[in-house]
């Protein structure tokens, strides 16, 4: 028995193959612009934590700029003191993607005056 035709399915998975790649490139540059966002969020804490113990040791704000500056390209420091804590905040813009840029910041605390 001849089935009847019901229409013709040539092409369909191409056209489905180009309307679904662009939202899966998509995804992965997202993926991987989140991966690289958070790499640049600990170096952050790892460079505002460096500049907590400078400035605990007396140091001063331009050894602990420089060593943020070093660590995170682009970065800036703000400090402040509190009781027997110095702490230090260290903020960044981190792009994901070419069309989003978001700050991000770090903070950490030491001891004043400790060695």
């Amino acid at each position: 028995m001849r089935r009847p035709h019901l229409g013709d399915d040539r092409g369909s998975a191409a056209a489905e193959l180009a309307i679904a790649l662009p939202a899966v490139l998509l995804a992965l540059l997202l993926g991987a612009g989140a991966l690289g966002a958070a790499a640049r969020q600990v170096s952050l804490q790892d460079a505002a934590a460096d500049a907590a113990r400078l400035l605990g040791r007396g140091e001063g704000l331009g050894p602990a700029q420089s060593a943020v500056s070093a660590a995170v390209p682009g970065a800036s420091l703000s400090s402040s003191a509190s009781g027997d804590l110095v702490c230090a905040t260290a903020s960044a813009d981190v792009r994901v993607g070419t069309l989003l840029t978001l700050p991000i910041r770090a903070s950490s605390c030491a001891l004043s005056g400790g060695l």
